[in-house]
């Protein structure tokens, strides 16, 4: 029974599978063990408490993969022509919680594009290509836009340390509201915090380090004094005003359909004109989607979807969800991720969007399962 299930789940993978290719794709695979230093440089040391490590004395420490997409950027970045479109099928491994019943194996097919000529194009193809798969589903799709909320963040009124920390946890949505609070003046300095730089009213942040004892540890005397000091100015700076911390709630609250989402955005535009060039993106990205048949009027958008998915998507972002089943999780999902060419390539960058399906919750659709 087990082994027929698999081969059910097989069959619907290699469906999805053969429907990329006739768009185009070129079918790609990947190491199941991937270099665990690739996937820590992009996601830092948080990827360990979702992947499965290994190590070995000729090939050093390697993750079974999470996922696809980093090591196809890898291969696109390495050796791929210009522009492309690759699918993909395989498992994936994921840990999970142990109160948890989701699978840490399973499969995943996917498909990506590499695109510089029309990002907007790109976006519409891939989500109206997954759209047309998951139609006799009757699925609801969602969308949201990472990149406003980057740029909103890109325009406050602050430290550049503020908005690069705030930047890196917009994955970590707690942990971005926690420093939003903060830094605004909502929340008071941790203590520990707080009595150091109490310390530092008298003395020198050399002076201060020096007087705690014999050095140990990796970072170095230097390092130290100037992390001191970046706390020190961060305490002495202004706090991020009321009006702005409000216009980013709106963001971050926004629930409408694309259209009317669109016309919020622009009235908050007006006070917070950073976001300007990203909303002309997401002007763009409907016009396509339009172009291509997307119902754009009553397609859901959301001011936070995307923020815990894992931290490469920097653009547009969709998933699509089977409401009359609460016991499964998002049936297919995607976005841009055009930052992580840039960092895999060395240099070199190229936009690219795409995304991912899991067959199994298809086939329990189908089955009822």
């Amino acid at each position: 029974m087990l082994n027929d299930r698999r081969g059910r789940i097989r069959a619907e993978a290699n469906r999805l599978s053969e429907f990329f290719i006739a768009q185009g794709a070129l079918p790609v695979e990947a190491a199941s063990l991937q270099p665990a230093e690739i996937l820590l440089d992009l996601y830092g040391e948080d990827i360990r408490a979702r992947a499965f490590v290994t190590h070995d004395a000729h090939n050093g420490e390697q993750m079974l993969r999470p996922d696809f997409t980093v090591p196809v950027v890898q291969m696109h970045m390495d050796e791929g022509a210009e522009p492309a479109r690759y699918t993909y099928c395989g498992p994936v491994w994921r840990k999970q919680e142990a109160s948890s019943d989701r699978a840490s194996e399973y499969l995943q097919v996917g498909f990506e594009v590499f695109d510089r000529s029309d990002p907007a194009a790109s976006d519409a193809e891939v989500f109206a290509l997954f759209a047309e798969l998951l139609n006799p589903l009757k699925l609801r799709a969602a969308t949201g836009d990472l990149g406003i909320l980057m740029a909103a963040v890109s325009g406050l009124a602050t430290l550049n340390s503020r908005k690069a920390a705030l930047k890196r946890h917009i994955w970590r949505p707690a942990r971005f509201r926690q420093l939003l609070d903060r830094y605004s003046g909502k929340s008071p300095v941790p203590a520990s915090r707080a009595a150091l730089l109490q310390a530092l009213n008298n003395q020198s942040a050399e002076d201060v380090i020096a007087g705690q004892g014999t050095h140990v540890g990796l970072r170095s005397p230097v390092e130290i004094a100037n992390r001191v000091q970046a706390l020190a100015d961060d305490a002495a700076a202004d706090h991020i005003s009321g009006s702005e911390v409000a216009l980013l709630n709106d963001i971050l609250n926004l629930r409408e359909k694309s259209t009317i989402a669109l016309d919020r955005l622009r009235d908050i535009e007006v006070d917070m004109p950073a976001i300007g060039p990203a909303l002309d993106r997401f002007a763009a990205r409907l016009d396509a989607l339009a172009a291509r048949g997307v119902d754009v009027d009553a397609l859901d958008f959301e001011g936070s979807y995307g923020r815990t998915s894992l931290e490469y998507y920097d653009g547009f972002v969709f998933g699509f969800y089977a409401e009359a089943r609460a016991d499964l999780p998002v049936i297919a999902s995607g976005g841009r991720y055009d930052a992580m060419t840039a960092v895999l390539g060395r240099g070199r960058s190229i936009p690219a969007v795409g995304g991912v399906i899991r067959p199994e919750f298809i086939l329990a659709m189908q089955e009822g399962a």
